[in-house]
Parts: structure tokens; sequence; C-alpha cells
């Protein structure tokens, strides 16, 4: 099935075209459904960039009408707001509906239609079936199986702009692409060019076991997004971007999502797909093989919660199902089989797009795209931790949920790199320093210990998890790409590979203003800013963001935020393992006030004309009393983990 409508999408996509080296174009009788689609969209994709290149001009557009976009499947009106100055086009389908037989397929291309009417693009698309974590009387979301869709925004008068293309954030099932780019675009000079899509989530995105393999995709969800990357290149050109500079961005789950594009087929797409990544607080998980004992126990699950058998061949019967018969299921098995603040299903190995564990490529120091500016929050951990207060509350939790392949020795380990032996009290302040309230310290005390929100055993969790899961992988990401860079899958001689490798960077940041908890950033470079987040930070964590998109340096106008003052190349330097160093982002003065934290703890915040930006450079080596000496232990861990 999935190589006839391969063919079928050839013939009418046409010019989506590339391969990336050691890719080859497959033929129905090789491998799997999954490998074929992954070798013949980058086939396509090379093609296409093939064709660009010995084109001068960018495509015909009517400028009779210039917000009608003509996607040779579909046509599309868009809008133009005049308060903002941009362009925007909400709710286009860049993927055939992923329902039906084409449930836990990869996406399908949409069949030319020269002849189609024009649909006004003013509407975002459906939202994908959602899950929350597993928490105690966690609400069932329903969404709509229909919902491959994107949005683009771009200034009015764009044309070869650089391009941003974000993936949301959401632990792999939760969130969609309704992100609103026009402030993080305004802030940066209307400078470039912004799409953001969504993707299967839950068990329609991942849903993984050696059936699923032999009938369809594992990691689903990461096909989508491999296609919509392939849309880009394909079409990025008739809303007045450049394919050739397009950086990767997201949060959470969308960062992890860039940490997995980074090392996708062993690190050798180059810079097919994109050049740059931004990767906020990347998510990293334990990650299983497509067949290993997790994905296939909780596949029969989710079929025993679907109504179909709880073994053997339940591939047909799970298809068949209604969508509110499986997003139950979906929701059951993720209630019921995962841990505290965890999702049920997440990417695994799947030998056709990702082919190894992130820590094995770390180890590699291969990485696609060029250039990488990640970063982590100071208070990752509260949501995903249950109440602890005891050591053996902690131990029995890292056991059972955040380890739960570890050896009692390998437990040891990570408590003995986390020191702490006060229980949990009901005042956070009687264990030491409140951390994060003034603003401007952070170097001299540990988070192991206290926060606002918790200390003793309960804080301890909390940082263990913030560290082992999104703080530590931005560090071993950051030297990926500044050890032994990329060498690009798109160069053909030693000194172009030459010239990629000493392009290659990697910049790393901490948002730190308090309380800094996971998520809190997003309002910072997208908006609306929240009341801790004055003018002159949220400007200046756009233009961060915005200078990397542009310009490849995210430290272009740092120089004049740093304290104490650094000449502009001292700024910022580039992340180096050796000499770890970060850009603490944070703010002081302004009058403290109350809010109240996602998991119900009280925290001190700062607003009013009174803040200032405070961003500094710190040693990883020392922060928070020798945070990189900790991820040092989780990454010694990483094949028990595994991740």
């Amino acid at each position: 099935m999935a190589s006839r409508w391969w063919i079928a999408g050839l013939a009418l996509v046409g010019s989506l075209a590339s391969c990336a080296p050691n890719v080859p174009r497959t033929s129905a009788a090789d491998t799997d459904i999954a490998t074929r689609f992954v070798a013949n969209v980058l086939t396509d994709v090379r093609q296409a960039e093939q064709q660009r290149q010995q084109e001068r001009s960018p495509p015909d557009l009517d400028h009779n009408n210039p917000l009608v976009v003509d996607l040779g499947y579909a046509k599309y009106r868009g809008y133009y707001d005049a308060s903002t100055g941009l362009n925007y086009w909400k709710g286009l389908r860049y993927a055939a509906p992923p329902t039906g037989k084409l449930r836990f397929q990869p996406p399908q291309p949409l069949p030319l239609n020269s002849s189609s009417s024009v649909t006004d693009a003013v509407n975002f698309g459906p939202i994908c079936p959602q899950l929350m974590p597993s928490v105690p009387n966690a609400p069932f979301l329903p969404g709509n199986e229909d919902c491959l869709f994107l949005n683009v925004y771009a200034p009015s008068k764009a044309a070869d702009l650089p391009v941003l293309v974000y993936i949301h954030e959401g632990g792999y099932g939760l969130g969609d692409g309704t992100h609103d780019m026009t402030e993080i675009i305004n802030a940066n000079d209307d400078g470039f060019v912004a799409v953001a899509f969504q993707y299967r989530l839950g068990a329609f995105g991942w849903l993984s076991s050696g059936e699923v393999k032999k009938r369809g995709a594992v990691n689903a969800g990461m096909l989508d997004q491999v296609f919509a990357l392939a849309w880009v290149k394909l079409h990025i050109r008739k809303f007045g971007g450049d394919p050739s500079r397009v950086t990767i961005a997201g949060e959470s789950a969308g960062g992890g999502s860039v940490l997995y594009h980074s090392i996708a087929l062993r690190s050798k797409l180059g810079s097919l797909l994109y050049n740059q990544g931004i990767a906020a607080s990347p998510y990293l998980v334990a990650q299983y093989k497509y067949d290993d004992t997790v994905p296939t126990s909780r596949y029969y699950a989710f079929s025993q919660a679907a109504g179909c058998p709880s073994s053997g061949d339940v591939f047909d019967c799970i298809v068949s199902k209604d969508t509110d018969t499986l997003q139950q299921a979906s929701f059951a098995v993720t209630q019921q089989q995962s841990a505290y603040g965890t999702w049920g299903f997440g990417p695994v190995t799947d030998q056709a797009y990702i082919m190894n564990r992130p820590s094995q490529q770390f180890a590699a120091r291969r990485t696609n795209g060029q250039r990488l500016l990640v970063g982590h929050n100071a208070n990752e951990g509260g949501l995903f931790v249950p109440p602890l207060t005891t050591t053996a509350d902690l131990a029995d939790w890292l056991q059972t949920g955040q380890f739960p392949n570890l050896t009692p020795l390998e437990i040891e380990t990570v408590l003995a790199a986390n020191p702490n032996d006060m229980p949990t009290t009901t005042d956070p302040s009687s264990s030491g320093p409140l951390f994060e309230t003034d603003g401007v310290s952070g170097g001299n005390w540990t988070a192991v210990h206290v926060s606002q929100t918790a200390n003793g055993q309960q804080q301890r969790g909390y940082n263990i998890y913030a560290e082992a899961t999104f703080a530590c992988p931005a560090y071993w990401l950051a030297s990926a790409y500044s050890e032994s860079p990329s060498s690009s899958g798109n160069s053909n001689t030693k000194h172009q590979q030459h010239q990629q490798q000493s392009a290659a960077k990697a910049w790393v940041y901490q948002y730190s203003v308090p309380f800094a908890s996971h998520g809190a950033d997003v309002a910072g470079y997208f908006g609306p800013a929240t009341p801790n987040q004055p003018a002159g930070f949220a400007r200046a964590f756009r233009r961060i963001w915005g200078d990397f998109i542009r310009f490849g340096d995210p430290s272009r106008s740092v120089s004049v935020e740093i304290s104490p003052p650094k000449p502009p190349a001292d700024a910022w330097p580039g992340w180096r393992e050796r000499a770890p160093t970060f850009l603490n982002l944070n703010t002081t003065g302004g009058t403290a006030y109350q809010t109240v934290t996602l998991w119900g703890t009280n925290v001190t915040q700062f607003e009013g004309p009174g803040v200032r930006n405070a961003f500094s450079l710190a040693d990883a080596a020392t922060w928070e009393g020798g945070r990189k000496g900790r991820c040092d232990v989780y990454l010694g861990l990483a094949d028990s983990v595994p991740f």
C-alpha cells in the first residue's frame, strides 16, 4: 500500500525532491513502510534543492493577488493585518487526513488539483487528539484525527527571508501549532518567515511494536514532522521564505524533537532538511527499541482498551475502531501504565529515521544541521514529580518511576550525586536560602536542596528530574555540536566538509527569571509576556532567538545586556565541554508579587518598571553546586535508563 501511494505522490507532488547521502531511493520490495517513506521523501527534497539552485529567481507569484498561494493540491487565500505588517495563512493542510486505513501510516501527500477553488486561510485547523500526563484526576481531552495542518506568518514584503519552523511542546501527547509568531517576528525587524505545524500525538503518533513496524509506521508523529519540513523546503518560497536558511525550533517535546532531528539517520542528513536548531528545554526520556517490552506491552494494553485482543495480531482490529474509542484507549494507557507526570507513548528507536539512542549519537559527536542554540529553565521539575517526604519516598519514585531500569546500586549512584538527607518540611526556608528570589544570585548554593516551592527530598526529586530530563540533555546536545561538528551530508569535497565543521557551533542559556518553571520561557519569546517579563527582557530574549535565526549568532545583541559589561566577542562564547560557559538570563529589581504554580504552591515573582535585565555568564561546571558533574553521572547511566 505504501509504495503505491508514494508512486502516486511522486507523480502528483513532482518537485518535492531530495535524497541525503547514503539514503538511496528504495523500492516496494525493500525494507519496511517507514524506511521507504523516509528515503523517498529525502530523495525528493534533494531534487527540489538542486532545482532551486539552478533557478535564478523565486517562483512566479500572482502580484495581483499576493495573498493567494497555489500549493498544487490546493489554493489558499491568506490575510494581511495592517497593525502588525504581516501576512497570515492559517489552517493549511500539508498532508492527507491520517484517518481510517491511513492510521499508523506515514503521512500521505495530497493529490494535485489544478482546478481547485480558493480556500480562505483565516482559521486554525482542528487540533490533534490530546493526552494529559499521568496525574490524579486528569481530564480527557478529545481532538480530531484530521489535524495535519500548519500556519505561516510572513512580513508583507517578504522575499528570500530566513525561516523559523516551530515544533510544539507537550510531551508528545499535548499541544498544537497555534502559537502566534507575530511578536517575535516584529521584534526582529520583520526579518524572517515563521511556520508552526501540528503532528500526531499519543497513540496516534507514537504507537509502537513489531506488528506496527511491519504493518505501518512506528514514530508516525516524527514522520509527520519530516513531511512538514519537506513541505517547507518545497513551498516556503511562495510565502517569501528562503528554503536554504531554515531554523527548526521547539520547547520541551518540541525541543526533544529538534534533538531527534539532529541525530536522525546517524546524522548523515547534514543540512538537507534544516540548517540550524533551537532546542528549549529538550525533553529526553527513556527511549526503547520499537519492539522492546515497554512499547510492546503498551501496544497490547492499547489494543485491549480499544476492545481488541490483548495478544497476537491486533493491528487490523485497532485500525477498524472509531476515533473516540481509540482516543479513550490512548488516554487509558497513559493514565494506567505511565509513571507520574509522564505519557504512555513517545519516540522509539525505529530503524527508519531514529537509528540509535541520543547518548550513542552524542558520543559519536556527529549532528545534522550546522549550529545550535539550546536552553533550559532554572526550575523545570515541579510538574513531573509526585509528593515526596523521606529518602525512602525518593528512592522508591526513582526506582519505579523515573529510572525503573536502574539497579539498586545505580539508584544509590544517583542519590550520592545529589546529596541531601533533609526531610521535606512545610516551610521551604527552613532548609536553607530560597532559590531564585532576588533575580541575580544563583551560583553559590545548590538546587538539590531548596527552591521557592520545595525543600528536602521533594526538591531533591525536582532537581533530579529537571537535570536528567531537560538541563543535562541541553549540555550533551551542545557538546555534540561543539566538540566535533557535523560534516554536511551535502558536502562532496574535503574542503567543503572542513568548512561545515568549522561553522558548527553551539550556544547555551538558562532562563532564570523567577520563578522559571517549565514552560515559563515560552511567553518570553512568543508573547504575550507575563508580568515578570517586562518589555526590555522580552525584547532581548526575542532578539537572541531572532539573531540566531537571521544571522546564525545569538550573541549579536547580548553585549549591551551582559553584567558586568564585556566586549561583543566575549559577551557570550560558544559552548565547549572543557570550558562549559552559558548565559544566565535573569532580571533584578521590581516589585514582588505572589503567584501560584500549576502544582499549587505560592512563589514570589517581580514586576513593574523597576525590573531590569541581569544577564551574566556562568560556569556550568560549578553552577548550582556542580551541575555538569551530576550530568556526567546521568550520562554514565545512559545504557541502563536507556536514552
